[in-house]
């Protein structure tokens, strides 16, 4: 059988060219060079059955016997035969290393089906497919589908869900037979969104079991989904959700999918998120200067904006070590809170009469970058351009018809149609013209709603106003070269690999609680590598839970991505501002670690604590941080392993942070274990096989190891 065998960082795909329905045969563990006979997977053929065995093609099809969810959706507009399931054949291919094409054709229906496949170095697979209409007629598309199989060891499924401020948390279920499908129907990849699809063996944990996993990259709508067929077999895939005649192809005219990305590991979740993290950090615009330490005034002074207050925060700011100052919400025209303003892209004369220039001499003269928060895809029905153009507000019916009611609000918002050619040139031009005048060396972008009844003249919009957000974010980075974004959708409602193509970090929640982060960080990172991921050292108590925390917790939780402040740092004083001074020089000497080393993460049976670090590639340094997130159901920890460092290497395990002296707030022990005081000197296969007995931390306190080779 002639097959494509693309294989690189330990994984093998193996794509079936006979049957003339090319299908998936293996995607997983590295085959060796050479394969057999590929005959020989030749399926039987059962009883009350098909006559012949039924082909899980790249695009599944009935026509080729699937009985699970279709690939291909749509039908046929026009004169003549309503043409509906298609019935494509290999046409042609081509192969070239880590790469593939695949061209499959039905010409009764007129549609060709165009497969680009490439795998990466690191061993993550992307995939997505290209329908062009070949017939002399409309053709209506519903859906199309990226599938991959699982091997037929993954029964249990991992995904993720949440809501605003408690995003990305993870739940289980059995791979039963049947479909199990996650929808996001939020005009944004949402709160909720899965981010990752996962399939592994029974109780597959961070370091242990089969995984096959995978990622949708795009910010609109979508669904991802498993499905288990009655024949044994399981697939994994994720298609855009389009609305009722959304994309309809003229002769000629194609719909390409989004990216779909898929990771195999045999060593569980740490191998999906190497392959994740290594192809990120082989983008060629993938961050390479040091992340820089941030200030975000929003939690310090909200909408009361005033010069000599923000002056003071600057100087506060610089002395403290910071490195990019970013002025939130509140600058702009009418912008006294969040009941109007929205759109009006104007530095309010009253409250800044010289303009932003006064403000950004005071931060740019004190060593630190310029920021600016900005929402562009937003509008209040209280602005200046809501008033003037009402017909640039998005819904199922132009809004410039007399007594025609506005969608339901959302923290007083509407959604500003950026498929009107006007209003995207009105907004590029608007942020181009701010660019311009300011060193603005940072955009915080903010997106704050679902994109409910999303519509273009009458028709479902979605699709159209992502691409046009997409547009909006290249072309502004084009005319500013050097400019890095930030994607901020009420926190984490829009983090995928559409955005982040397109953007330097993302904001991973608007809760800078620590105990939350914890959680919210450990299942970003499963994806999104933690010099993408902004993460705050938050005030005393949170904005968002009024939980109160240590400052050592908040700054080991911060620690572990790109670090920085959001808190009215003007009032931290004498030993809590010299330990938050030592925090930040904390960051600054270990980020070059933090942001390229591979990311661990331990299996620790006791659920009250999580123990995660990064160890150096070359295995001659790591740092781990030890979280009680609960108490503990023991008197103490125990041994607690320290994974991922090189076996044969001596090391010295050193606590780093918080010292001794923190005693009374973060231990509750009567004395500590014996390698406290002085370190450890242990072999990396001893330490991930035996551990350290680790201290007894008060909940939601931590520890920060240091772990240098000898």
């Amino acid at each position: 059988m002639p097959a494509i065998h693309l294989r690189q960082g330990g994984i093998s795909l193996v794509i079936g060219l006979d049957g003339g329905s090319p299908q998936v045969l293996h995607w997983g563990a590295d085959l060796g060079p050479k394969l057999p006979d590929l005959a020989i997977l030749d399926d039987a053929v059962p009883h009350s059955a098909l006559d012949v065995p039924v082909v899980l093609g790249l695009l599944p099809q009935a026509s080729a016997g699937w009985r699970g969810r279709p690939g291909l959706c749509g039908h046929r507009l026009g004169d003549g035969p309503p043409g509906f399931s298609p019935r494509l054949s290999l046409h042609g291919w081509f192969h070239d290393g880590p790469e593939a094409t695949i061209e499959q054709v039905d010409e009764e229906l007129g549609l060709s089906v165009t497969t680009f496949l490439t795998l990466h170095d690191g061993g993550l697979l992307e995939l997505r497919h290209e329908v062009a209409n070949r017939g002399g007629t409309d053709f209506a598309l519903d859906a199309v589908s990226v599938v991959l199989p699982v091997g037929r060891a993954g029964t249990e499924i991992l995904d993720l869900t949440g809501r605003w401020c408690r995003e990305r948390h993870p739940q289980r279920r059995p791979a039963g037979q049947g479909t199990w499908v996650r929808s996001g129907r939020h005009g944004r990849t949402g709160h909720d969104s899965p981010l990752l699809m996962a399939v592994g063996t029974p109780g597959f944990g961070n370091r242990h079991g089969k995984v096959w996993a995978a990622h949708f990259g795009w910010s609109g709508d979508h669904e991802q989904f498993v499905d288990t067929v009655a024949d044994g077999r399981t697939v994994m895939g994720a298609a855009e959700l389009l609305g009722s005649g959304e994309v309809v192809l003229g002769p000629g005219e194609k719909y390409a999918t989004p990216r779909y990305f898929a990771a195999y590991s045999d060593h569980g979740l740490d191998g999906i998120s190497e392959a994740f993290h290594h192809w990120f950090r082989a983008r060629s615009r993938h961050p390479s200067t040091p992340r820089p330490v941030v200030l975000n005034v929003w939690e310090a002074v909200y909408f009361n904006h005033d010069l000599g207050v923000l002056t003071e925060l600057a100087d506060s700011a610089a002395e403290l070590g910071v490195e990019r100052f970013v002025l939130d919400d509140g600058w702009f025209r009418h912008r006294r809170n969040d009941l109007a303003g929205l759109g009006d892209w104007y530095v309010d004369e009253d409250l800044w009469p010289d303009g932003l220039h006064p403000l950004v001499e005071a931060v740019t003269s004190r060593g630190m970058q310029f920021g600016l928060w900005v929402e562009p895809e937003m509008v209040n029905a209280d602005s200046d351009v809501a008033r003037t153009h009402p017909d640039w507000i998005a819904g199922p019916a132009p809004r410039h018809d007399a007594g025609s009611p506005l969608p339901l609000p959302w923290r007083h918002q509407q959604v500003l149609d950026l498929v009107n050619p006007d209003a995207w040139q009105y907004i590029y031009d608007r942020l181009d013209a701010l660019l311009s005048e300011y060193p603005i060396s940072y955009l915080k972008w903010d997106q704050n709603r679902d994109l409910a009844e999303m519509g273009h003249d009458g028709v479902p919009s979605v699709h159209r106003q992502t691409l046009a957000v997409y547009r909006l974010l290249d072309a502004l980075r084009a005319a500013h070269p050097g400019l890095e974004i930030e994607s901020c959708s009420s926190g984490g409602a829009r983090v995928d690999l559409g955005i982040l193509e397109r953007t330097d970090r993302i904001w991973a929640s608007d809760c800078n609680d620590a105990l939350e982060r914890q959680a919210i960080q450990r299942w970003t990172g499963l994806v999104v590598p933690p010099e993408l991921v902004g993460s705050h050292i938050g005030p005393t108590t949170a904005h968002t839970t009024g939980r109160t925390h240590d400052l050592s917790f908040r700054a080991l939780t911060a620690l572990f991505g790109h670090f920085g402040l959001e808190w009215d740092i003007r009032q931290v004083r004498g030993a809590e501002r010299d330990e938050l001074r030592g925090a930040v020089g904390l960051y600054k000497r270990h980020r070059a670690l933090i942001h390229t080393g591979t990311m661990v993460r331990a299996d620790v049976p006791d659920p009250s604590l999580m123990l995660h670090g990064v160890v150096a590639g070359d295995g001659t340094r790591a740092l781990f941080a030890l979280a009680a997130v609960a108490t503990s159901y023991s008197e103490q920890p125990g041994r607690v392993a320290l994974p991922g460092l090189a076996p044969d290497a001596l090391y010295r395990v050193e606590l780093c942070y918080p010292g001794p002296d923190a005693a009374g707030a973060t231990f509750v022990q009567a004395s500590p274990p014996a390698w406290v005081e002085g370190g450890a000197l242990a072999s990396g296969r001893f330490l991930a096989e035996v551990g350290l007995p680790m201290p007894v931390l008060n909940p939601e306190h931590a520890i920060l190891l240091e772990v240098t080779a000898r």
